[in-house]
Parts: C-alpha cells; structure tokens; sequence
C-alpha cells in the first residue's frame, strides 16, 4: 500500500499548490479530506492509525478560539474599534496606522483568519464614505493581519499547531515572537505608506459608514473579558485546550445570542483541511523509507533547524503549497525540531504568508471579501506590496532570531 499513500500525498499537496481541481467546484479541504478518505476505505491506514495522526490537541484549541472570536463579532466589537478609528483617524496616514494597528493587535490575540473577514467590509464602507481608494487599506489589514499574528501561539492556526506539537510555553514564544511581529507592522505601514504616498486624497469623516444598532455598552466588554481570561489561563500549568474551550463555553451563555449562531461562526473547511493534511501526512511519515530518511537526516546533523534554513523553506514552500500544509508537513516528517527552531518555524512560516496572494488564507479572505464589496485587489496588485514586506520582514525576524534566540 505504500505507492497509494505516496500518490495520495502527491496529490494532495498538488492539490494546495493549485487551490482545486479544473472543472469542479472542490477546494484545499475536500482535496485533503478525499485523500485520507481514500487511504481508511482502501486499507492503507487503519481507523487506529487515523486517530494517532491527529492533533486533537490543536483541533480543539483552534475550534474554541473560533467561538471566543466569534464574540468579537456578536457584541459589535469589530464595529465599535472600526468606528472609533473612522472618528479619529482625520488623515489617510493616520487612518493607515490605525487599521495596521488594529488588524495586528486583534490578530495577535485572536485567530487572524476570522479578524481579516470581520474586518473587510466594515473597512470597505467606511473608505469608501470618506472617499479613499480602499486598496491601500486592504493590502495594509491582510498584511497586518498575518505580521500581527507572529505574537502569539494563538494568533493563527500554523502557531496554534506548532505550540501545540511542541509543547511551546506562550509567554516564552511572546517574548521571543514580540519584536519580530512588531518590526514586521512597522514594515507594513511603511511600504504601504511609500507605494500609497502620492494618491492619497484627504477628506475628513462625516457620518460613521459603520454605524448600526449597538448592543449595549456592558455587553461589548464581554469579549474583552473572555480574552484577558483566556490569556491568563496560558499562564497557568494547564492544557490551552482546555482553557480555551471552558472560555467559549462560558462566552457562549447569552440571553441575546443563540448558541447555534455561534457554531455556525466557526471555520469548518479550515478544521477539515487540517484533519485531513494531519492523516495524509501523518500516513505519508509513517513509510518506512521515508522514516529511514528523516531519520538520517536527524543523526547527521543535516534538519532545516538553523533560522536561515526554515526562512528559505518557509518562503519557498508557504507560497507554493500555502503556509499551514507545509507546517503540517515539516511536523510530520520532522516533529524532533527543537524549540528554537520551532521559534522560527512559527516566526518565519506566518511572515512568509504575505509574500504572495496564495501564501496565507487571510489573504484570499481578504480579497474575496473585498470582491463582494466591489473592490478588485488582483495578484499583482498583492505582489507589489506583499514581496518587499515580507522580504524586509523576514531579513529583520531572521536577525532577531538569531541573535536572541538560535543564539
């Protein structure tokens, strides 16, 4: 059975470089899924085998914090931080700074997949009321969104499941993650700014474009109150699973909110993506002469463990086949990986998403919640902006890494 799992995994990682197959009307999730469908009705991984691929671990942590986040939404957080903005933002530079601000601040301590769709189309309205060319914005939150991130263990799902394989403390990451995230949001809005700086058209605001019923004001500190929670849970010796999924639970109690709505919140095809990448890949490590090679490698010195080494990767394999298959990927071939390089891994694999518009979902969320707002953002429009962020971010983080944590 070892050719089908080589052809499954081939064809699934074929799969996340194209993003579906000619014709029909599948994505990276069924591609994955149907691949590991294959391989449990085929005999080549036995339902036991299936079950020690997967990370119930990150699963879980991922799926509670996509209901802590959906809180944001709910309350009119997300709409009560963009008005805010829109009321004191008075020039087009200010108002860049503040959604690089905002994008990256909500992402380092929320899932920054859901952050990027809630943000999109609130950002659109209110840009388009002041008269301002939206594309700067959008490029800007996309790339904030995933620069932000970095922070955490908790900010996307690649550093959820990298923390959670190694068994990552979060406030050591944080430490060590902090300057990297912060530097890359600098670079943002500075490149931004530079490509941007001639076409900006002043006007101040009027009306709030985002201005809708409100709940009241109690009910928008309960996100706030969920979050400090939660973050204060991971410093204690206790699972972030758990932490995360009592939190959703007791965010989830509400006398205006159906619980249901909650469960629809959550990013479904995300979870089958990784359920289905953790058994391909999980089969495909599990051949023994892939076991032989990797281990190979292991004694002689020879694993993508030095920073410069996973940055390459990185870049190279996050932009062909998107950064969580490949984290998923150098997990299941590598799961020795040290904890610096773990560090690293998470740091350079998240910057590496915005080089291109195929690099990271927050992306694509971006642009196609743009598209159905009637802004056009294409690839090269992405490039152009995305390229020097991410080189000039990465070529900082790998300094920092180096010197503060490989060193």
């Amino acid at each position: 059975m070892t050719w089908l799992i080589l052809i499954a995994f081939v064809v699934t990682y074929l799969g996340m470089a194209v993003g579906g197959i000619r014709g029909l009307r599948v994505d990276r999730a069924w591609i994955a899924v149907a691949a590991a469908t294959v391989l449990l009705l085929s005999g080549a991984m036995s339902p036991a085998q299936a079950m020690d691929y997967l990370d119930g671990g990150a699963l879980l942590l991922l799926f509670a914090l996509m209901l802590v986040s959906a809180q944001f939404d709910f309350s009119g957080a997300y709409t009560g931080l963009t008005e805010l903005l829109d009321r004191h933002a008075q020039k087009p530079e200010l108002l860049l700074l503040g959604v690089v601000a905002m994008g990256g601040l909500l992402s380092a301590i929320l899932v920054n997949d859901i952050v990027a769709f809630a943000l999109t189309p609130l950002l659109c309205r209110t840009l388009r009321q002041r008269g301002l060319d939206p594309r700067p914005f959008l490029l800007a939150l996309a790339l904030a969104c995933n620069a932000g991130s970095v922070a955490t263990l908790i900010g996307n799902p690649q550093n959820i499941l990298i923390g959670q394989a190694g068994g990552l403390d979060f406030w050591s990451y944080t430490l060590a993650a902090a300057v990297p995230a912060l530097m890359a949001l600098t670079v943002v809005y500075a490149v931004i700014w530079w490509q941007w700086r001639h076409g900006w058209k002043y006007q101040p605001p009027s009306q709030s474009a985002v201005s809708e019923a409100m709940p009241h004001q109690s009910y928008r500190y309960k996100p706030m109150l969920a979050t400090l929670a939660l973050i204060l849970l991971f410093s204690l010796p206790f699972p972030r699973e758990y932490s995360a999924l009592a939190i959703a639970v007791l965010v989830m109690l509400s006398r205006t909110v159906d619980s249901h709505r909650y469960v629809e919140k959550v990013d479904w095809n995300l979870l089958l993506l990784f359920i289905g990448l953790f058994l391909v890949t999980g089969a495909a490590a599990a051949i023994p002469q892939v076991t032989q090679f990797a281990h190979s490698l292991t004694v002689g010195g020879e694993l993508p463990e030095s920073v410069a080494a996973l940055a390459g990767l990185s870049l190279i394999a996050s932009n062909l086949i998107g950064n969580v298959p490949f984290v998923i990927l150098l997990l299941g071939l590598w799961p020795e990986l040290s904890e610096a390089s773990l560090i690293s891994l998470a740091v350079m694999s998240t910057l590496a998403g915005n080089f291109l518009l195929i690099g990271s979902v927050v992306n694509l969320i971006v642009v196609e919640s743009a598209r159905r707002q009637g802004v056009r953002l294409g690839f090269i429009d992405f490039a152009r902006s995305g390229v020097p962020v991410t080189l000039i971010s990465m070529l900082l983080a790998g300094i920092w890494l180096t010197v503060a944590v490989a060193g």
